[in-house]
């Protein structure tokens, strides 16, 4: 009876991979060629070639998915996994609606600023004023990109939350650390110099190509506001990255 439930837990698995494989492959079939995704059970059936053409041309674009599915499926799997962390967010926004996150950013950012500033006022300590104005700086920062991450969820659609929610909600996770180190030398070895090793491998090893590189070297230099402006692009682009492979997850397994 064990082994027998073992092989059925591990068919369970192994099911799902395909079943996701073949919703995956189906619906880049369907790109070119009629009623092939979820046909199974359809009255009409799943449509098939049948003059050589017609084979050529429907083998060599079901070889060409099947090849592409090795690099979107991992991205399939990265999908389902932020999809889940970003439910038990978008469940507390829920929870919360639009305001009470915001209030809720507030009321931690500024304890966080009140904190500080205590610390700033204690001579034994000699921490400079400059340090309060950045921690302030970085809390207004981290409550604004929060309020319009939940605005852009709960009053936009899935673009918006592509588009809008998932970028500002990256710009609220990395913007904070970068702007309170600006004026905190203390936090500079912690934030600002592996961003400048970040900076730098980004740029001999992605954007390298057509001297992208070059020119930013050229034309920009980091330091200061520059390395929030870093993090900033960074945020977007990866936010729409997950949001990207989020909406993938959606499309295979759609959420309940």
């Amino acid at each position: 009876m064990s082994t027998h439930s073992r092989r059925r837990g591990g068919g369970g698995i192994v099911s799902a991979v395909k079943a996701d494989l073949r919703r995956l492959h189906g619906a880049w079939m369907e790109l070119v060629f009629p009623r092939q995704r979820g046909r199974g059970h359809s009255v009409m059936g799943k449509w098939k070639p049948e003059s050589l053409p017609q084979k050529i041309g429907y083998r060599g674009w079901s070889t060409l998915g099947m090849l592409g599915l090795l690099v979107l499926y991992p991205l399939t799997v990265l999908g389902f996994a932020t999809r889940y962390y970003a439910s038990k967010l978008d469940s507390t926004r829920t929870r919360l609606g639009v305001v009470g996150v915001t209030a809720l950013a507030l009321v931690v950012w500024g304890a966080l600023t009140v904190a500080w500033w205590a610390l700033s006022t204690m001579e034994q300590l000699d921490i400079p004023f400059d340090a309060f104005l950045a921690v302030a700086a970085a809390s207004g920062v981290a409550t604004l990109s929060t309020a319009l991450a939940a605005s852009a969820k709960k009053f936009g659609g899935r673009l918006m939350t592509v588009v809008f929610a998932y970028p500002f909600a990256m710009t609220a996770l990395f913007l904070p650390p970068v702007v309170a180190a600006l004026v905190t030398p203390e936090l500079e070895a912690y934030v600002l110099e592996p961003s400048y090793d970040l900076a730098v491998w980004v740029l001999d090893n992605i954007l390298f190509v057509g001297g992208i590189n070059e020119w930013l070297r050229a034309t920009f230099e980091l330091e200061g506001a520059a390395y929030a402006a870093m993090w900033a692009g960074i945020s977007f682009p990866l936010g729409w990255f997950l949001g990207i492979v989020v909406a993938l997850a959606n499309l295979v397994r759609p959420s309940e």
